[in-house]
Parts: structure tokens; sequence; C-alpha cells
């Protein structure tokens, strides 16, 4: 297996649970918070497709998914185009409500691109620099690792959500 085939197995995973996490669960309980200032659902799952996607395109050079499939207008939500959810207040994290069906398409549409990127690398891809704001500067891989360890954790707390609404 390549480091690209693990990441993109790493990434199937992603969309495996979160698409499961939201399935079968109404707009209502999706939104629903269990305790005040908790994240919910809809949220923790549109953040971690959000951000994947965000950078990913980033990477890739590609247009974001959000934009570029439209999702941007389907989800209809209040905030900037370019939010992910990164530094929102507990008012705007309360503002995502979305179906199931449509969580789910994004982030399939999001893993897809990933996915399709992802074939395209080659082991000395992972070395690239990507962002030489840091220090040491990220490379793609350290990059792609960081959205997977961003992404499974966000899909965890979901279910756990999920666990506390009984679903």
């Amino acid at each position: 297996m390549t480091p690209a085939e693990l990441l993109k197995e790493s990434f199937e995973r992603v969309v495996e649970s979160g698409t499961a996490v939201v399935d079968g669960l109404s707009e209502d309980q999706l939104a629903a918070r269990p305790a005040d200032g908790a994240n919910p659902v809809a949220w923790l799952v549109w953040h971690l497709a959000r951000v994947q996607d965000d950078h990913v395109a980033e990477v890739a050079g590609l247009e974001q998914v959000w934009t570029a499939q439209g999702f941007v207008d389907r989800f209809a939500l209040p905030f900037d185009r370019d939010a992910t959810g990164y530094g929102q207040s507990e008012e705007e994290v309360g503002q995502v409500r979305a179906s199931a069906d449509l969580l789910t398409a994004y982030l399939r549409a999001v893993h897809e691109q990933t996915a399709a990127y992802l074939g395209t690398l080659g082991a000395d891809d992972l070395d690239r620099v990507v962002d030489d704001s840091w220090d040491p500067p990220v490379t793609l891989g350290a990059r792609l690792v960081s959205v997977v360890n961003d992404d499974t954790q966000h899909v965890g707390q979901a279910s756990y959500v999920r666990g506390l609404l009984g679903a």
C-alpha cells in the first residue's frame, strides 16, 4: 500500500462514518444540542466536510465542491460563502440546519474530489511544502494527515452526540 492509498483509505473511513452518523436522523435531531453550547450533529458533519473541502481543494489547486457543485446555495446558510465553521459563535453553530440527505450528499461529493486528488499523488508529492508560515513548514502529507485527524475527531463527536439523543 502506498502512502497515498493509506490516506485514501483513511478518508474512506471518514465518509463511511459521517454518512452512518446522520443516517435516519430528522432535521430536528441533527440540530439538537445535548447541552448548552454543545455542537449538534449537523454542524459537526457540515464542519468536517467543509474543512476537508477547503483544505484539500487548496492544496490540489481545485475549486471547492461547496461552490463548484452548488452546495453553498443548497445549504443556504447565513454565513460568508467561505465559512468552514472555524471560530463560529454558539449562535452561528446553531444556524446549521440540514437534512441527513443533504449532509450526506455534500460529504460524499467532497470525498469523491479528495479521493480523485489522492489518486494523482506519488510518494514524493507528500513531501511538498504547502504552508511555509509554520516552523517547521507544513508538507502536503502533514496537511492531509491533519485533515484526517480533524475529521475523525468531529465524526467521533457526532457519534457521541447521536448516542446522547438515543438514536
